[in-house]
């Protein structure tokens, strides 16, 4: 028995190496692996952020003055850009959340099935975000 295993030919097993920081602009990822990473970034810039997000609200809950001061900040269009990352932050992230915990109901695990969802997520949030955009920027 030790000897059939032994006669067994060597099947080569593929050499995977670390990527070199010169060769990132030339690594292509996956589709599903982009969405992963922006989940991973959205949800960290909404944590980061929610400190920050909490106190302005809180300043523009205080009176009628300062609502009308923070009204006032949020009429510039960089400010207007910076609102508009973090609805598109939370909309990714609800996204790719959703797409996770179906996944973790073990549906849409093949490969091309996975693929099509992680399009699904981008394009879902991206809409979703360019409507909030025109909203915002006061085009309806």
């Amino acid at each position: 028995m030790s000897e059939a295993v032994r006669e067994a030919p060597k099947k080569e097993r593929p050499e995977f190496r670390n990527i070199h920081v010169t060769e990132l602009s030339n690594y292509r990822l996956p589709l599903a692996g982009l969405v992963s990473i922006l989940h991973r970034i959205s949800g960290l810039s909404m944590f980061l952020l929610l400190p920050f997000v909490l106190y302005l609200l809180e300043q523009s809950l205080r009176s009628e003055i300062s609502f009308a001061y923070y009204q006032g900040i949020v009429s510039y269009p960089l400010v207007k850009l910076i609102i508009l990352a973090l609805v598109w932050g939370y909309l990714h992230h609800f996204c790719a959340g959703c797409r996770h915990l179906i996944m973790d109901m073990h549906i849409g695990l093949a490969k091309e099935q996975a693929r099509h969802s992680a399009a699904t997520v981008l394009a879902v949030s991206l809409s979703l975000t360019a409507i909030i955009a025109l909203k915002l920027f006061g085009v309806f």
